[in-house]
């Protein structure tokens, strides 16, 4: 991609999270991006284009970020250094949700919109398969399937995170990030022998 290909998808993704679905339009790109109107239909023609290469650059953030960690993960990692990576991802993600809200938006066009869908399933895929990898690396015995099932409950319970009044999240017992996120883990990854 281009760095202005780049700015316009990351615009349309941060127009996605601040405004939903119905407030991604390409003169909303233009304004946010600080570029000549109609400079994002130049790019991304329908609704539709625009909707996938928001996609397609959330997918290319993710694996990338996912990528970049399993490389970097010194040898000697555990499982339960693994583990509490979740709880950080969760706080992170209620901080700063631009990423997930536009997911969730992402989400829902996919469901009607069979492009999008494409590429969610592209990043879904990739996420999952690094994930595995980088649980691996730490001697846990993770399938791409683990992984998937590990990032859908996150999504889950981070929706929920952003979305119930504290009172609620109190009462249904989403209150503690930290054992959230330990949960989660432990509820999706095998643990090999030993563990």
């Amino acid at each position: 991609m281009t760095p202005r290909r780049d700015l316009l998808c990351d615009t349309a993704i941060s127009v996605l999270a601040g405004e939903g679905g119905r407030g991604l339009t390409h003169r909303a790109v233009d304004r946010r991006a600080g570029v000549p109107l109609g400079t994002t239909k130049n790019y991304f023609p329908t609704r539709e284009s625009l909707l996938q290469a928001a996609a397609n650059r959330m997918t290319d953030l993710h694996v990338a970020a996912v990528r970049m960690l399993r490389d970097t993960t010194p040898a000697g990692v555990t499982a339960t250094d693994v583990a509490e990576l979740y709880p950080a991802l969760l706080r992170r993600a209620i901080a700063d949700p631009t990423q997930l809200l536009a997911m969730v938006e992402l989400y829902l066009e996919a469901v009607r919109r069979p492009g999008v869908r494409a590429e969610l399933s592209r990043m879904a895929v990739a996420n999952a398969e690094a994930s595995a990898q980088l649980h691996q690396v730490a001697g846990l015995p993770s399938t791409t399937a683990d992984a998937g099932v590990l990032d859908a409950y996150f999504l889950g319970v981070a929706l929920s995170l952003l979305a119930l009044p504290q009172d609620a999240l109190h009462t249904v017992g989403l209150v503690d990030t930290h054992a959230l996120g330990l949960g989660l883990f432990s509820a999706a990854v095998p643990r090999g022998p030993g563990s």
